[in-house]
């Protein structure tokens, strides 16, 4: 849709959305938001500029020219000036989509990790339990922890700790399949989801995963990492909350009895 054909009223909702997207709390610390905060404050600038340019220019040509224009040629310029400003209107347009659409991603998505965050989890839980619900086709979870990762912390500090949690990151997005949905739950605490997909498969899965992490090479400090993993899968009528208590039943039961396997439910 073009700025000449596009309601007033969009305009002023996009700009609405952004400003309550930076104006929320959850984005204070990330990264994105002071850089787009200012992309945002300099695109309302250029904006009011360009209406005072227009409103300037408006009263200078009908001064000067008002007299020595035809009425077919003053309609030429007319159009020609809409014309440019659509262009413009339409560039600008462009960019605030583009600011409001770089903040959505940020606020679905761990700044330390890359992973999704709590908030996308729970957002694609809902839509695995409508769909397996529909469908009849239920869903695995798989709750995985980091073996005394407090240790790491404890002894190579908190910067070795970080780095460590975005390697595991990395290396559980690369050990799940193309269509599963991994992200950090909490802490050292990550989620996978893994749709329509059978006990017995969900369980390879988990089982690259946990052997993915434990042959990972640290080059901050020695030694090795390990994970343990609570799987289940989801039942018909329940609520996700529900699945994610099993997981973490079977999880905590992983921990109990040696840690680095993976417990089903």
């Amino acid at each position: 849709m073009s700025a000449e054909s596009r309601p007033l009223h969009d305009d002023e909702a996009l700009i609405a959305r952004i400003e309550g997207l930076l104006a929320q709390a959850e984005h204070r610390d990330n990264p994105l938001r002071e850089p787009l905060a200012q992309l945002f404050e300099y695109s309302q600038g250029q904006r009011a500029r360009l209406e005072r340019l227009v409103r300037i220019s408006d009263g200078y040509q009908s001064l000067a020219r008002s007299n020595s224009l035809t009425l077919a040629e003053r309609y030429d310029r007319q159009l020609r000036r809409l014309e440019k400003l659509a262009r413009i209107s339409d560039r600008y347009q462009k960019s605030l989509r583009e600011t409001s659409e770089a903040l959505k991603e940020a606020s679905l998505h761990d700044p330390m990790t890359r992973l999704g965050n709590r908030r996308l989890l729970v957002d694609r839980l809902n839509e695995e339990t409508e769909r397996a619900n529909r469908k009849n086709a239920p869903y695995a979870l798989a709750m995985l922890d980091i073996d005394f990762f407090k240790a790491v912390n404890d002894r190579y500090g908190h910067s070795a700790g970080d780095e460590a949690l975005c390697k595991i990151a990395a290396c559980i997005q690369k050990s799940v399949r193309e269509y599963d949905l991994c992200g950090r739950w909490g802490g050292e605490e990550f989620l996978i989801i893994l749709p329509e997909t059978t006990l017995e498969s969900a369980l390879q899965v988990a089982e690259r995963v946990r052997q993915q992490i434990g042959e990972m090479k640290h080059e901050f400090f020695p030694g090795r990492i390990t994970a343990s993993l609570g799987l289940t899968l989801y039942l018909r009528g329940e609520t996700y909350s529900a699945t994610i208590g099993r997981a973490d039943t079977a999880l905590l039961r992983a921990k109990a009895i040696g840690r680095n396997r993976v417990e089903v439910a």
